[in-house]
């Protein structure tokens, strides 16, 4: 039985993102996983024995290699993606291409990273579209899936080589004056604490959809 555990594989999609990279280095240092893939743009500046890095296009995505677990970390912002249209190729499209290519390989597990507020009925575009991935992913036939829902991420994205988010910053400063008073649910978290709780719930592999709020991710 330990053997069959450890004998898992796994694939991180958006890799080089906030909380993507901390998805992977703990997969890398998690001896329940023989094994992991990542697929993006580009590969992370990381080396290990047990990484593979397969760079690819994902809006004309290829077949992805077979494993267990998918966990996709792929989002962008409206601003960053220049346009409504460029957004949605990212945080719908992408991500349910990849979620449809990994479960045709045979992936039983799945693990996203959505956002707060995320909503398929939302007048707000950005919750909608969230929202809609949610829905889509869902209906894929995977065993189990689980989608953290984090508020404001705090982190250092400059180091990522990627652009500062105003409301993010706007948010961030607030609430660290606000903390005490914020709602759990509405405190700012730390990208480690959303990978924690994305792959304690994965590995856990619980029937159905479990959808985890920023409020219960805090205790990661």
């Amino acid at each position: 039985m330990a053997d069959q555990v450890a004998a898992r594989v796994a694939l991180v999609a958006g890799a080089t993102g906030l909380v993507g990279r901390e998805v992977l280095a703990a997969l890398l240092a998690d001896e329940t996983y023989a094994a992991v893939h990542c697929a993006g743009r580009r590969a992370p500046p990381v080396s290990h024995p047990k990484l593979t890095c397969h760079t690819v296009d994902f809006g004309a995505l290829r077949a992805l290699p077979r494993v267990d677990d998918v966990y996709i970390a792929l989002g962008t912002t409206i601003k960053v993606a220049g346009s409504q249209a460029a957004f949605r190729a990212v945080d719908f499209e992408a991500v349910v291409a990849v979620a449809q290519s990994i479960r045709a390989s045979g992936a039983t597990r799945l693990g996203v990273v959505s956002a707060m507020g995320a909503n398929a009925r939302s007048s707000v575009f950005y919750n909608r579209v969230k929202g809609e991935m949610e829905q889509a992913v869902c209906q894929l036939g995977f065993d189990s899936v689980v989608i953290v829902q984090p508020s404001f991420i705090a982190g250092d994205r400059a180091s990522l080589q990627q652009p500062g988010r105003s409301a993010e910053g706007w948010a961030l400063s607030a609430m660290r004056l606000l903390n005490p008073l914020v709602p759990a649910n509405y405190k700012t978290i730390r990208p480690e604490q959303v990978a924690r709780a994305l792959i304690r719930a994965v590995k856990a592999g619980q029937p159905g959809v479990q959808r985890i709020r920023s409020g219960h991710m805090q205790a990661f």
